[in-house]
């Protein structure tokens, strides 16, 4: 499926994620790294729009900010743990935590139990995460200007609405992180479907 950009809710993401100093700070300490096609997304970008819709004034607190990249020549998990560790704190109590896409096949299971096929892509990699409105993310070049990557697009992040992906999840971890994340109880205008 081939989505076509909204630009108006591009600009909308970008004039929210401007707003949002720790995102913009863990922006460019992603960028000061030189990692290739990398972008910050999934709860990091998901929370500061719906804390933004919800006209929170303080920001929800998130677990981790997912940094990813796309480097077939670099596949090493520890590198990436050693990465991570390395990344200043920018979010009170948020871990980082980095994953290039490149080598996902190598430790998360296809939901249909064959084999995992390799991405090709950073945008492949992201369009498999759990949750549409999830799987948005954002990068920022040395000029400040902010790109998104959105391969199943905004609407879903914009209205407020999670719906299991099944591209990578299966439907008992979608479950299982609907449980966990809390999200009706965090921000009480999304809509959950089972």
């Amino acid at each position: 499926m081939i989505m076509i950009p909204d630009t108006h809710l591009e600009c909308r993401l970008i004039a929210i994620a401007k707003d949002a100093k720790w995102l913009m700070r863990a922006l460019a300490e992603a960028r000061k790294l030189g990692l290739k096609n990398w972008c910050i997304g999934a709860g990091a970008v998901r929370s500061v729009v719906w804390d933004a819709l919800h006209g929170f004034t303080s920001p929800t607190p998130v677990e981790d900010i997912d940094l990813v990249y796309f480097d077939p020549a670099r596949t090493d998990i520890e590198a990436d743990r050693a990465l991570a560790a390395s990344i200043p704190e920018v979010f009170p109590g948020a871990r980082w935590e980095v994953v290039n896409q490149a080598g996902v096949h190598v430790w998360y299971p296809a939901p249909d139990g064959r084999a995992p096929v390799p991405f090709v892509s950073i945008e492949e990699g992201i369009a498999s995460w759990p949750e549409y409105a999830t799987a948005v993310a954002l990068s920022v070049d040395e000029g400040g200007a902010l790109t998104v990557i959105a391969p199943h697009g905004l609407d879903d992040l914009f209205s407020m609405v999670v719906r299991h992906n099944p591209l990578r999840a299966t439907i008992g971890m979608y479950r299982e992180r609907i449980a966990r994340k809390a999200f009706p109880q965090r921000w009480p205008m999304v809509t959950v479907h089972p």
